[in-house]
């Protein structure tokens, strides 16, 4: 096992687009890794919530994210740290294209820039499907857009046969690539896909653990996995003082459950309609002094007795609307808290989930504002500011976000907005009402980690 302080050994799974193979590959190693007892630490470069569930299942691990954008490139080497802590390798999944990032900003949140913090060699999937010797060119232009970037080696994925094999090679090699593995077309390593995604493996359950066995053992098969391990013990030295990223020290007393003298229990929603969370948001709070307790809006009925903060993360809450809105008991609840002025921070699905209504089906009624399926996709990085004092930010507190939904919610703020946007357009967005803070606006509040303690201090006073 290599300590933090001299690298641990690691890889960066990219391409050079979406839809190469990224998530099978990553998953699979990582699988394929774990399989032989090695303790592997698995990352995802970007927001996404998705990719992470499938690395936890196939390593046993936490999924952490690495966004340049949302956390800033300074934060990128410590929350690897943190993540990697303990661990023998690391593998790291990639968004996009290798050199896709933040649009209009250069080579930030890019593969290539996670890749440069953490001085580490890139491995790049390629759909080889319909190409032969072209492969050779496509290779050399992303090996010699930035000499900065070290690739590795390349994966060969979905390849058709053996003659299809050879003559990939042949190109393959006289870029002076090494093929690291080559995969065949396989129909059982594929995840379903929606309106954002791939399926969350929370909905999933034997078949995301069958999909993700699949994928370990794809890879076993098809690539050389000594190699891999070889080059990601080749990573180059993490820079001079960097240390891991941490929550800040957990109060030494904790409550095994619930009583009256512990007044901060906040309950963080989960299940298949809620699980788009960062774990350092439970950690922070956990660090700030705060009981978290997991609970299900498709399955409880109530709150977790004594429950005096809420978070209400990302989701699907629109796939389950019906059961949500079924659920009575919990919805009222959940209205009965917000309207007692203790604090509830909803993202996204949890402002849906606060509405009055989604797609016409009764929802917990803490906004008045109605939510809607849309055929328009909401994507991209937000740079936001505070407009509103709130139990999260005090007024005039910038932080960066991303949204991503297919919804619309009416009006889309409330009469003292969460945020205003100021880029790519200035507009105001979200509600704050009481102790609420509801917004369309992912952010990760490791960035500023003033978030959670002001959360749990209102906990404590309201």
């Amino acid at each position: 096992m290599t300590s933090p302080d001299s690298g641990v050994p690691r890889l960066v799974i990219a391409a050079p687009s979406s839809g190469s193979g990224k998530t099978t590959v990553a998953t699979g190693l990582m699988a394929a890794l774990a399989g032989r007892g090695l303790a592997v630490s698995p990352h995802k470069v970007g927001p996404d919530y998705i990719d992470p569930g499938y690395h936890a299942l196939a390593t046993g691990r936490v999924g952490r994210n690495l966004d340049a954008y949302l956390c800033g490139p300074e934060l990128v080497g410590p929350l690897f740290l943190h993540g990697a802590r303990g661990c023998d390798i690391a593998v790291v999944e990639g968004v996009m294209g290798l050199y896709d990032g933040a649009a209009g900003e250069g080579e930030l949140a890019s593969t290539a820039q996670v890749a440069k913090l953490l001085r580490a060699p890139v491995v790049l999937v390629v759909d080889a499907s319909s190409q032969s010797r072209s492969v050779a060119a496509l290779v050399h232009g992303f090996v010699s857009w930035d000499p900065e970037v070290r690739i590795g080696g390349v994966i060969l994925n979905k390849v058709a046969s053996d003659r299809h094999e050879v003559l990939l090679r042949e190109a393959v090699d006289s870029v002076g690539v090494p093929v690291l593995g080559v995969l065949r077309r396989a129909p059982q390593v594929d995840v379903p896909a929606r309106h954002l995604g791939l399926v969350p493996v929370a909905e999933r359950g034997s078949e995301a653990v069958d999909a993700v066995a699949a994928m370990g053992a794809q890879v076993a098969a098809g690539c050389d996995l000594e190699a891999l391990v070889g080059l990601a013990r080749a990573a180059g030295p993490l820079p001079g003082g960097s240390a891991p990223w941490t929550p800040g020290p957990v109060p030494t007393h904790h409550p095994t459950r619930w009583d009256k003298g512990s007044p901060q229990r906040v309950a963080v929603a989960g299940g298949p309609a809620f699980t788009f969370s960062y774990a350092e948001h439970s950690e922070l709070l956990a660090a700030a002094g705060a009981e978290v307790v997991t609970f299900d809006p498709l399955r409880d009925e109530q709150l977790p007795e004594g429950t005096t903060g809420l978070v209400i993360g990302g989701g699907f809450p629109e796939v389950y609307a019906a059961e949500l809105s079924a659920n009575e008991p919990l919805r009222k609840s959940v209205a009965e808290l917000a309207l007692s002025g203790a604090p509830v921070a909803a993202e996204c699905a949890g402002l849906l989930y606060l509405c009055r209504e989604l797609d016409g089906l009764p929802m917990c009624g803490v906004l008045d504002a109605s939510a809607r399926m849309s055929e328009r996709l909401t994507l991209g990085y937000r740079d936001a500011v505070a407009v509103s004092d709130s139990a999260l930010a005090g007024a005039g507190t910038r932080m960066r976000g991303h949204e991503f939904h297919r919804t619309v919610v009416e009006p889309g703020a409330g009469a003292a907005p969460a945020w205003g946007m100021r880029a790519p357009e200035r507009r105001v967005e979200g509600f704050v009402e009481r102790g609420v803070h509801a917004s369309y606006l992912h952010t990760h509040w490791a960035a500023e980690p003033g978030v959670a303690r002001r959360f749990v201090e209102r906990c404590r006073t309201s």
